[in-house]
């Protein structure tokens, strides 16, 4: 693991270029070419992503924290924050327990999920004239394969019992975190699908409450559930200068 670590700069600087020779305008690759360079790439990114996370355990990867604005440092580590991480949280996860209940009573959705399906035909069609739904050639192809080997039967249940996972976890507060990260991803999803709707709105709101994970639940069952996996929500001994008593300090 040690190597895995010191490979960890040239790693970046691979990705870097294989995402260029991806994105840039002015080389166009096609067909094979185009998919092993893909393929490269996200080869060497996830090996950076485990590099980088072996580095953390060398003498020099040492945290090492920039100080932001101290109204940032505030709304993303105080737990007085909550109150203003409270309504999003709750305009967030009722607009994903509606979709999801939805889904749930809809037998095409339920049963076979026939409209799953068709919301993947839409979206992997090309027209003859004006631009694809889809525009990244990779997801296409994971939308096709999908539909190739019929999985809109299990997906539809996995996307309907997600959406209320997520929405029932925002509106209590429990592991808001992890419901945000899920909600982004699905929002995500979505965008690639070329269905915009609230996702770009939803989508933003989740990547705050996600930076804010330690704090935006804290008006809900996270105040009590973190604790207990292991975030310091405590008050801490704080030596005040110039008169060496002990004063109590609040983490939050």
């Amino acid at each position: 693991m040690r190597a895995l670590r010191s490979l960890a700069t040239p790693l970046g600087v691979a990705a870097a270029v294989l995402l260029f020779l991806l994105v840039n305008p002015w080389l166009v690759l096609d067909g094979t070419v185009k998919q092993v360079v893909t393929v490269a790439f996200w080869l060497t990114f996830v090996v950076l992503l485990i590099a980088l996370f072996e580095d953390r355990k060398s003498p020099d990867g040492a945290e090492v924290e920039v100080e932001g604005p101290r109204f940032v440092r505030f709304l993303f580590n105080n737990t007085r924050a909550g109150l203003f991480w409270l309504p999003i949280r709750l305009f967030i996860g009722f607009s994903w327990l509606e979709a999801g209940w939805h889904k749930f009573t809809d037998p095409e959705w339920m049963q076979g999920g026939a409209a799953l399906r068709a919301y993947w035909e839409r979206a992997a069609s090309i027209p003859e004239q004006g631009r694809p739904p889809i525009t990244y050639e990779w997801y296409r192809d994971f939308i096709n394969t999908l539909l190739t080997g019929g999985h809109e039967s299990w997906f539809a249940v996995l996307v309907t019992f997600g959406e209320l996972a997520i929405g029932l976890g925002l509106i209590l507060g429990a592991l808001t975190g992890i419901a945000a990260f899920f909600g982004a991803f699905m929002n995500m999803s979505f965008l690639l699908a070329g269905s915009a709707s609230t996702n770009p709105i939803m989508f933003t709101l989740a990547v705050g409450l996600m930076l804010a994970w330690r704090v935006a639940g804290y008006y809900g069952l996270d105040r009590y559930l973190l604790p207990r996996l292991g975030t310091p929500w405590r008050r801490t001994v704080d030596i005040r200068p110039g008169t060496g008593s002990p004063g109590m300090a609040s983490s939050g």
